[in-house]
């Protein structure tokens, strides 16, 4: 994190506060039996505080799990003749003992299974001390031995130091070794302003400490960094700088725990547990669950790269655009170690407050495919079908997406981004999730992917669809994947096309096309699984409203346009009061009457909702409904085949509007018409008056009850069964034909 930034939020409750409770709960997992012991190194510039803090993890954490080393004390314990002896030596020769220290430390820890917390600090020898300046209070977070002096310099202890720069020198001298590039798993860098290791080193009471500019120090810490997170992607060790914060020892402490118990076997059971509460959790026996990635796949865009956008934009001179590119680029490819590495620089990049407002900003951003959006709506209403987005990115962001989209109740996100959500998810996660509900749940799996990331999950399904978007944004190795997994291993797979006109992958004869909108696809996705309880329908009889607006309706002296003005209100009202349950709001900009901006609401997805009126009957009602919703597109349709697919493609919602329904014939004929064009998207009839009969016995509700995803809106029912004509027909008193025969 920047310099200073997480004071601003220090009243903020992290989630990294129950972080370790949680793992003190956890099952031992003893790193020194499968896996490389845990050394975790504190390194920053002289004066940063490592020691310091060293003594305070050791006084807060203890000795049981965790083992604490001092460069200077490491050192005299290794070297026959201690510390004056080392300081006699010459360089190489000390060199080898710096190896043998480190060398010493990892043993030490293979062998207790306790994760090693090193801090090195300069050890110039008694000749270099000095009284107590009297005084001149102590920094509460004490400091380090920091000489200007090369000659001293040269003879420091140098376990746990990474460089040594005088001021005056073009260049810093490291002092690493490889013994420890082999050794470290961990380090953490104190990356405290450089004004404040200046006046730390003035404050400092024990040592006289020769003056270093602010101006020297920041470039010294800032080719330490530069070269550590080089030397650490290229060596699989996890680095994180932190900054100065209140709660700073606590923070430390809670990432010491989160490393103590993380490797990639206790990762893949904390997912696997998520999995498993994912599906405990549904409200029905589960037969089918589509498993969906997120980026590239959900929606077009790509929320890391839109992420680290926003991120540069704020804090240009610390982080790139590039920044998670030039992570997955590196020796570390798509391994356990980059994706949790992707997550402490989130931790570094933000605390939990600008990480959240950071989510919702590129959440804001992010538009799901309408192809999607219905699907999932279409699944949301099943008990046997069910859908989880698994994510190699940020859960958060997700979150905020399926929840503005209102699926967030039904569409769970398994992913993470932050060391609270427990684990990361990897390619070689997004498979084993897939086959643990194949073989564990006995779940028959449909997965979505896009990309190299997704193959394993694709490979591993009962059924993998390839989402193919522009060509220009798209993977550019995916195709050679796929070439070699359908002529080599078998694999089978067809490609979507998201959006419509994007160009497909490969020979369509070897990836064949589907559209996710189609019946038969939405079929054979969900088995036999429809809702059978046909039309939701909602009817407005007993409100005083309707009563109202039914009362002009049935009035034979209304006719001609003051009849049209009434049914063009009952759509209105009928839009404004039940529509808007049905399909939900969302959060518009308006402008004030003051003048400045606020938020309103309007019809969720608005834009993406065609209005059908049913000649000529339903065209004033019609009218109404579009009055409340006066961004979605309306349609005139005398006959179901006058509904184009033009008119659904991208759609989310289709309302059917007409102001009688008598046998519900034409209704159903219109339903089944723009099912065969689009299988997901949600159908809504709004009605004047409705013959009761219709919903009953082997009426309009079981004919349509396999259309699921389909509601019903009435102003009033009626029991009275007739069919106007001549002065009783409704369409003739609205354009006042009574007369014709």
């Amino acid at each position: 994190m920047p310099a200073n930034r997480e004071n601003a939020s220090s009243n903020i409750v992290s989630p990294m506060a129950d972080l370790q409770l949680k793992q003190s709960k956890a099952p031992e997992i003893l790193a020194a039996s499968d896996h490389k012991a845990i050394v975790v190194g504190l390194y920053g510039v002289p004066g940063s505080g490592k020691t310091f803090l060293l003594n305070q993890l050791e006084q807060e954490l203890g000795q049981t799990h965790f083992a604490f080393y001092e460069g200077s004390r490491t050192i005299a314990n290794v070297v026959p003749g201690g510390i004056e002896a080392f300081q006699s030596m010459e360089e190489q020769e000390k060199a080898h003992w710096r190896r043998r220290a480190i060398d010493a430390i990892g043993k030490n820890c293979a062998d207790s299974g306790q994760v090693a917390v090193v801090a090195g600090s300069y050890f110039p020898g008694p000749l270099f001390l000095c009284p107590c300046r009297s005084g001149v209070p102590k920094h509460f977070l004490g400091a380090s031995v920091f000489s200007a002096k090369r000659n001293i310099l040269t003879q420091g202890i140098t376990t746990g130091h990474f460089m040594f720069w005088p001021e005056g020198q073009e260049a810093g001298r490291p002092v690493y070794t490889q013994n420890d590039l082999k050794m470290f798993t961990h380090i953490l860098y104190l990356d405290f302003p450089a004004e404040m290791v200046v006046r730390r080193c003035l404050d400092d009471t024990n040592r006289t400490r020769p003056s270093a500019s602010a101006g020297h120090l920041r470039k010294w810490q800032q080719e330490e960094k530069t070269q550590l997170r080089d030397l650490c992607r290229g060596h699989d060790i996890l680095f994180l700088p932190v900054s100065p914060s209140p709660t700073l020892p606590n923070k430390i402490s809670t990432l010491l725990h989160d490393f103590r118990y993380h490797n990639e076997k206790y990762n893949l059971s904390k997912a696997e547990s998520s999995l498993d509460d994912s599906v405990v959790a549904s409200p029905g026996q589960l037969k089918t669950v589509l498993v969906i990635d997120a980026d590239r796949t959900l929606a077009a865009e790509d929320t890391g790269a839109l992420f680290w956008k926003r991120v540069s934009k704020m804090w240009p001179s610390q982080y790139e655009a590039s920044t998670l590119n030039t992570l997955f680029s590196s020796a570390l490819g798509h391994t356990y170690t980059a994706f949790r590495q992707a997550v402490l620089l989130y931790e570094e990049t933000a605390n939990d407050q600008e990480f959240d407002d950071l989510c919702q900003d590129v959440a804001s951003a992010v538009t799901m495919h309408p192809e999607f959006v219905s699907l999932l709506q279409l699944v949301a209403e099943q008990n046997h079908v069910g859908a989880l987005v698994v994510t190699c990115g940020l859960r958060r962001v997700w979150d905020k997406v399926l929840e503005r989209e209102g699926l967030s109740k039904k569409v769970k996100v398994i992913g993470g981004g932050r060391v609270a959500d427990g684990f990361v998810v990897s390619p070689t996660v997004k498979g084993t999730l897939v086959a643990r509900l194949r073989d564990f749940h006995h779940i028959r799996v449909w997965a979505f992917g896009d990309s190299p990331l997704d193959m394993d999950m694709l490979g591993k399904a009962d059924e993998a669809i390839i989402v193919v978007g522009e060509e220009q944004t798209r993977s550019k190795t995916m195709d050679a994947l796929l070439t070699e997994a359908i002529d080599n291993d078998g694999f089978r797979a067809h490609q979507a096309l998201l959006p419509s006109n994007a160009s497909p992958r490969l020979d369509i004869s070897k990836l064949p096309l589907i559209k996710l909108t189609e019946p038969a696809f939405v079929e054979a996705l969900l088995s036999g699984s429809y809702t059978k309880s046909g039309p939701q329908v909602l009817c407005a009889t007993n409100e005083n409203a309707a009563k109202l607006l039914a009362t002009r309706m049935r009035d034979a002296a209304v006719a001609g346009p003051d009849l049209r003005e009434v049914h063009r209100r009952v759509g209105w009202y009928l839009a404004n009061e039940f529509l808007t349950g049905v399909v939900g709001l969302e959060k518009c900009p308006i402008r004030h009457v003051l003048g400045n901006q606020t938020r309103g609401y309007q019809l969720s997805h608005e834009q993406q909702t065609t209005i059908v009126a049913l000649m000529r009957g339903g065209e004033p009602m019609a009218f109404g409904v579009n009055d409340a919703f006066p961004l979605a597109m309306f349609v005139h349709a005398r006959d179901a085949d006058d509904i184009k697919l033009h008119h659904l493609q991208g759609q989310l919602t289709v309302i059917l509007v007409d102001s009688v329904v008598n046998t519900g014939k034409t209704v159903v004929e219109f339903v089944q018409h723009v099912r065969k064009l689009h299988a997901t998207i949600r159908i809504v009839v709004v009605a004047g008056v409705v013959q009761a009969q219709c919903l009953a016995g082997a009426g309009l509700k079981q004919t349509l009850a396999h259309h699921a995803n389909l509601h019903l809106i009435t102003l009033r029912t009626s029991d009275t069964k007739f069919t106007g004509s001549g002065t009783t027909d409704t369409g003739n008193r609205l354009f006042n034909t009574t007369h014709l025969p």
